[in-house]
């Protein structure tokens, strides 16, 4: 089986991450792609209700629950003190697709375009030391780059730099 084809946003907190991978999604879906995210959390978090009995399963011990319905299914995988898994495992997990678009993973060696608000926590450009951010996506003005920058808002004209830049095949 090929690799699938990749393509990470990055940027500090409240950078526009979130909102650019959504468009993005759909945007591509729009275009007929079948599109997969990872999204990296640096915090604790929870897919779960207290109370559900997937919660009940998992406070119990269970390694992995997983929850089947006709309509979805997820799998959540206590790390239990285990390291969290590395980039490339979590990507092996995923089904087929045309795309993987990647959130967050900052220092992961793979293509990526850098978000920049004006109301980020931290303002600190990426670019200058990550020769894998190839594109800047931002509010405001940039100027001091020789990279493509493109407004954060024009969703179109991201989608078919990193359609180009991936090598997505064209869809009718």
């Amino acid at each position: 089986m090929t690799a699938p084809k990749i393509f990470g946003i990055a940027g500090w907190k409240n950078s526009g991450k979130t909102g650019l991978a959504v468009r993005l999604v759909t945007e591509f879906t729009r275009r007929g792609y079948r599109i997969s995210t990872i999204k990296h959390a640096h915090h604790d978090f929870d897919i779960d209700k207290v109370g559900a009995d997937s919660y009940r399963h998992r406070q119990a011990g269970a390694h992995e629950v997983t929850i089947v319905s006709g309509t979805r299914y997820a799998i959540m995988h206590e790390l239990r003190g285990d390291p969290e898994p590395e980039f490339e495992e979590i990507l092996a997990r995923l089904a087929p697709c045309d795309l993987v678009l990647i959130e967050g993973y900052k220092r992961e060696p793979i293509p990526k375009i850098e978000a920049r608000r004006l109301d980020a926590a931290n303002r600190q450009p990426l670019a200058p030391s990550d020769p894998h951010i190839c594109a800047i996506a931002a509010d405001h003005a940039v100027t001091d780059t020789a990279l493509p920058v493109f407004d954060l808002d024009d969703t179109g004209a991201i989608a078919d730099f990193i359609a180009a830049i991936v090598s997505l095949e064209q869809r009718p």
